[in-house]
């Protein structure tokens, strides 16, 4: 069963300590029971303060080894208070925001702390769309003035998957690639969606090979009959929302190497725009948060993102 705050005093009341925090955080990263990320062993001796010691190899583990956690000098209350916060800000959170809130000394602690958080928003390669999705591209960066190619220098080509819910438009997944080749956009579709899944695509070749890979391929008419909004009308929504999302919380000042953590806090929020629980959301992201390799600051930077842990004896729900 699911357990999360339902208010703010509830949440205030409920980790007003560095312990209740670290028993909550237990419970999420092994709700059956503890065991050794070693040997798998599951019996274990509590040493106190979040860490077990493997009654098998011996090996000491603290609950937040091994998640974004790992190595932090900040206490845990300070960091479920971060996750609130972000949750809370229906049109994204930003650093200045995080720094301003929780007092850090340092905007680059609050920079990294965030991206942190949304590494751990998106399970890549998990969760993948199915059923009749909409694939379709579009540049990030200044003025598009052509769709592929002319005018694409210095913009990022971020693919859009956008799951068809009848009429509207379901679950969405982002991702950036290099170029618009057959290689970057079979790989981005295979990261997304599940085989067997029905692609609809305008009429670029670089999805040419998609029945190939388990896929039914659609083919919808040439944009020069109806406009590009018409083309691929869930993929268009998603990519203006996404723009003015990104020009209006973060004024568009954001580098292409750290982009893929935008796109990932965007995702989330946006696959979850009914959600009227912010209680839950601060669930969800707390259990991402355990499953997801630490990724230290000089990685950050760099905009490296690092792999995930594809399980970690947990049972998830979908998005």
């Amino acid at each position: 069963m699911e357990d999360y705050p339902r208010t703010q005093s509830d949440f205030e009341n409920r980790f007003s300590s560095e312990e209740a925090c670290r028993e909550y955080l237990i419970k999420l990263r092994w709700p059956e029971g503890f065991q050794c990320p070693r040997c798998s062993y599951d019996e274990s001796w509590s040493l106190g303060n979040g860490l077990f010691k493997c009654a098998r190899c011996k090996r000491k583990t603290s609950v937040t080894a091994g998640t974004i956690f790992e190595g932090t000098r900040k206490p845990l209350r300070l960091w479920f208070s971060a996750i609130w916060w972000i949750i809370g800000q229906k049109n994204g959170a930003s650093a200045l925001g995080i720094q301003r809130v929780l007092g850090f000394g340092s905007y680059e602690t609050a920079w990294s702390w965030l991206h942190k958080l949304r590494r751990a928003m998106v399970r890549s390669g998990r969760d993948r769309l199915s059923g009749v999705i909409e694939v379709d591209e579009t540049y990030i960066g200044g003025k598009k003035y052509g769709k592929r190619g002319r005018g694409a220098e210095g913009k990022a080509l971020v693919v859009i998957a956008a799951q068809l819910d009848g009429t509207r438009i379901g679950r969405i997944r982002l991702t950036r690639v290099p170029d618009a080749s057959g290689r970057s956009l079979e790989g981005a579709v295979q990261q997304m969606t599940q085989e067997g899944s029905v692609i609809r695509t305008d009429g670029w070749t670089g999805y040419d090979n998609l029945e190939d890979l388990g896929y039914e391929h659609e083919i919808v008419c040439k944009e020069s009959d109806v406009g590009e909004s018409l083309l691929l009308p869930h993929c268009h929504k998603v990519a203006s929302l996404l723009k003015r999302w990104l020009l209006g919380t973060h004024q568009g000042g954001i580098s292409h190497d750290h982009l893929e953590y935008y796109l990932d806090e965007y995702t989330f929020r946006f696959n979850r725009r009914t959600s009227r629980s912010r209680g839950k959301l601060f669930y969800r992201l707390l259990q991402q948060a355990v499953i997801t390799d630490p990724t230290p600051y000089s990685r950050l930077i760099k905009g490296v993102r690092g792999p995930k842990k594809l399980y970690h004896n947990m049972l998830w729900s979908v998005h």
